[in-house]
């Protein structure tokens, strides 16, 4: 135990000693605020371009569609579009004109509206800002409340009323229930689903690295030759996986006591210090971003506890893993190679993790939270949007215990072997032979 106290004690110090651990322990929060607060924030004031109506608006409609999108388009944007009233039969010139003007960059796009278009159907648009997603709200947008007027004209309603119908702006506040109650819940969550996530992600991917470098450097410099003369190799890989992962959960509690503070005091003091000054659409922007953030749920006790056995589980799974990859290799750049598989396995986590924080309760979000390889991503992230059935977090934590064992039994035979071993990397048949060994 002396010995193993030792390793640990060595494996921990000699990283928290670092300038690049306290660089990335200070500056970590707020890296990972500037990246995941600050688009949320800007997403929510992006507005579509000025040159957005800049436009020509071709009108195959004979229902003076045309005329309707551009006042539509006028009372939101400085630029007035170009109508041009054609026929049917003459559109394909009107296209070919606007096409031209296109290109000629007099106009940024040409907009055709036709029968379908007054039936509901569709509007086609061309341009150099197609794909530019508020331009493309923008003009839609346009085109449905257009359409929309026309129709309600027909009924016999006059334009005063039509506008006083159809400009509304319900904002939709989500509240989730569970059995403890009403909770916080909506974009909030999702946000606080996603950086649990992506937290967990990195740091299994960055400390789970720095243990297959670890046992590469030793194996390399011969220390591992000197070491094992008096510690079992099980010894060693057991010091040095506590002793990093230890390293890993304090920068964790760092980041997440530095992210909740400056969440709390930081954030709210950025919003408020933006507000004196400004317009109607700019102060109801800053409204939504103010509920986007207030919505964001605390974590509860259950969370931490749930976030720390996941995490350690999932680090000691993934660690154990690296450390019989590093093992077999004699240089970083197999490594890389050699690691591929272990890498691929937290790759596919990570590309599900967008579609379980969107859908948290379907079934492919049930099966990724409970198969070992995903569960100490998916799970702790499903548990901070909704309310997981307790059988779920038990199968999720039983099969990750057995997955640790089965990566534990594993490692430590490829490990205890590879460790004194030089020259050519093993075939699969030979690491068969090395888990035989007694």
């Amino acid at each position: 135990m002396g010995k193993l106290i030792a390793i640990i004690k060595r494996e921990y110090l000699e990283r928290v000693r670092t300038k690049w651990f306290a660089i990335a322990t200070l500056l970590g929060p707020v890296l990972f605020l500037a990246i995941t607060v600050l688009p949320v924030l800007f997403v929510s004031r992006t507005k579509a371009s000025v040159e957005s109506t800049n436009i020509t608006i071709i009108d195959a409609t004979a229902a003076g569609l045309g005329a309707r999108v551009a006042a539509q388009l006028r009372d939101t944007a400085k630029t007035t579009p170009l109508v041009r009233v054609t026929l049917p039969s003459e559109l394909i010139e009107a296209e070919s004109l606007a096409t031209r003007a296109v290109r000629d960059k007099s106009r940024e796009g040409y907009l055709i509206l036709d029968s379908l278009t007054v039936q509901g159907s569709k509007a086609r648009y061309a341009g150099r800002n197609s794909t530019t997603v508020p331009d493309m709200s923008r003009i839609g947008n346009a085109v449905e409340k257009a359409v929309l007027a026309l129709r309600l004209e027909g009924t016999g309603l006059t334009q005063s009323r039509i506008d006083s119908l159809t400009r509304v702006d319900v904002r939709l506040e989500k509240t989730q229930l569970s059995d403890s109650g009403r909770e916080k819940s909506g974009a909030g969550s999702t946000i606080l689903g996603l950086v649990v996530a992506f937290l967990l992600y990195m740091v299994l991917v960055l400390y789970g690295q720095t243990v297959l470098r670890s046992v590469i450097e030793e194996k390399t410099t011969r220390v591992a030759e000197v070491v094992i003369s008096s510690v079992r190799p099980e010894i060693l890989l057991a010091g040095k996986i506590i002793g990093i992962g230890g390293v890993a959960v304090t920068q964790m509690a760092v980041w997440m006591a530095s992210s909740l503070w400056i969440g709390a005091n930081v954030v709210p003091m950025f919003l408020k210090s933006r507000s004196p000054g400004m317009g109607a659409a700019a102060a109801d922007s800053l409204a939504r971003s103010n509920d986007l953030l207030s919505n964001i749920p605390t974590f509860s006790l259950g969370l931490l506890v749930a976030l720390l056995l996941f995490f350690i589980l999932g680090f000691i799974f993934y660690s154990c893993l690296y450390a019989a990859v590093g093992s077999t290799v004699n240089s970083e750049s197999e490594a890389q190679q050699a690691a591929t598989p272990v890498v691929m396995l937290l790759i596919l986590s990570a590309v599900f993790i967008q579609p379980v924080a969107l859908a948290p309760q379907s079934t492919l979000s049930a099966v990724m939270s409970m198969l070992p390889f995903s569960a100490p991503i998916m799970m702790p992230m499903r548990m901070s949007l909704v309310a997981v059935p307790a059988w779920q977090v038990a199968v999720s934590l039983g099969g990750m215990l057995i997955a640790c064992v089965a990566a534990i039994w594993f490692s430590a035979r490829i490990y205890r072997v590879g460790l004194l071993m030089y020259g050519k990397r093993p075939s699969f048949a030979e690491l068969f032979k090395w888990l035989r060994y007694s």
